[in-house]
């Protein structure tokens, strides 16, 4: 139960001063292709959503 709780802290540990760091130095995106990208979002979790249902009445 301890190793939980270690990996727990060094995970929020590492987010809260990598999460900074990253959103500092990240390059500023283009909204055409953001837009691109949530296009697909919908279809896909349609699609994921037909697959489990499959694998759970088939298999």
């Amino acid at each position: 139960m301890t190793t939980l709780f270690i990996i727990l802290v060094v995970l929020f540990a590492t987010l809260f001063l990598i999460v900074p760091f990253l959103e500092k130095h990240a390059s500023k995106g283009d909204a055409i292709d953001d837009r691109k990208i949530s296009r697909w979002i919908i279809p896909l979790m349609a699609l994921v959503l037909v697959l489990a249902i499959a694998r759970h009445y088939l298999g």
